[in-house]
């Protein structure tokens, strides 16, 4: 059942033109060009409307490291802090060498590692790492944010089992993050301004 779910994974990547751009060994998240499904305005003044140009940040989930038996402990968390910072790094060089940066107006996209259950941890890690967090829209409504859950539930269970334990399917909470371009190239690009 896991190579089924390995193969449909590698499938619709392919299909979505999300991609490996990294071969720095931290490196936890691949890319996605994608466009706008809904306009949305960032604290900083950007307002991104439907149809520009985003940039999707997906976990790489052979890459993200493995719970242990016990579920995240402080050192899976740091490992994972890091390797995602390195990662933002990376995707921030990427978008550094492309033509114009691909007109790209805002970096991030839809998560279930903002909330877990009754904790707000995620939020606070992702708001630390420059992200604003809104609401998330499915374009199906709850229907089609359940299938994205049971989705992501099954990645899990195939990449990281542990983890599965640890975050059931009905306490699971999508919400979007994002982060201008401008803000994201200032923070994680190769001069970056002075950041937590």
């Amino acid at each position: 059942m896991r190579a089924l779910i390995r193969g449909l994974d590698a499938l619709l990547r392919r299909a979505g033109g999300v991609f490996e751009f990294s071969t720095h060994p931290d490196c936890i998240l691949r890319l996605q060009v994608g466009r706008a499904s809904h306009p949305f305005a960032l604290a900083d003044g950007v307002k991104v409307q439907r149809g520009d140009p985003i940039l999707l940040l997906h976990l790489w989930n052979e890459r993200v490291p493995s719970f242990g038996p016990a579920g995240p402990d402080l050192a899976w968390a740091v490992q994972a802090y890091r390797r995602f910072r390195t990662s933002l790094g990376e995707a921030a060089r990427w978008m550094e060498e492309q033509p114009d940066q691909l007109g790209i107006r805002a970096v991030g996209g839809a998560t279930v590692l903002a909330f877990s259950g009754d904790s707000d941890t995620g939020a606070e890690v992702l708001k630390r790492l420059g992200f604003e967090l809104l609401p998330y829209r499915n374009p199906l409504g709850r229907f089609g944010e359940f299938w994205e859950n049971l989705y992501t539930l099954a990645l899990m269970w195939t990449y990281n089992p542990a983890s599965a334990r640890h975050r059931p399917l009905s306490r699971m909470q999508r919400a979007e993050m994002w982060m201008s371009a401008q803000r994201f190239l200032e923070r994680y690009g190769s001069h970056p301004a002075a950041t937590p």
